[in-house]
């Protein structure tokens, strides 16, 4: 292997790599047994990104109208308390968010059952933290998914 080739590897990153060498990593959820696309697939990135910004946006609302009474900054802890709570609530109750509903998604678990309550609060405690949210394996669920053995989907 000459050195352009050793860099070629290198910048493609690891994924690539290992395709040039055989591995067959197959389609995001293939290993849970998820379909391709469509209803039950694994949950795009985007989607899942737009779902956190509307339900950001609302409690962001909720936080500046019931909670700060005016006096209100855009990093208001207040913010994140909702967030949290909408989370547990709508998750723990009928599966998704408001913005996962309107993106047309639901959080499962793995065997396409509901969370329980307990799961759900554990799910957004971790999810609040945000760095364990950011951590993904190659199903791109993230570490607050796999503590509770949960997938995003859509619907």
């Amino acid at each position: 292997m000459d050195n352009r080739e050793v860099m070629g590897s290198w910048l493609s990153g690891p994924r690539a790599t290992a395709e040039q060498m055989g591995v067959e990593f197959g389609y995001r959820g293939e290993r849970l047994g998820l379909p391709k696309e469509g209803p039950g697939s694994i949950a795009p990135t985007g989607r899942r990104l737009a779902a956190v910004f509307i339900d950001w946006m609302l409690c962001l609302v909720i936080a500046y109208g019931l909670l700060a009474h005016g006096h209100f900054n855009g990093s208001s802890p207040w913010t994140l308390a909702v967030f949290a709570v909408l989370s547990v609530l709508t998750v723990g109750t009928i599966g998704s968010t408001p913005g996962k509903r309107v993106m047309r998604l639901r959080v499962v678990r793995l065997d396409g059952t509901r969370l329980g309550l307990l799961a759900v609060a554990v799910r957004t405690a971790l999810l609040v933290i945000v760095v364990p949210a950011l951590i993904w394996d190659r199903d791109t669920r993230g570490l607050h998914d796999k503590a509770v053995n949960a997938v995003e989907i859509r619907i």
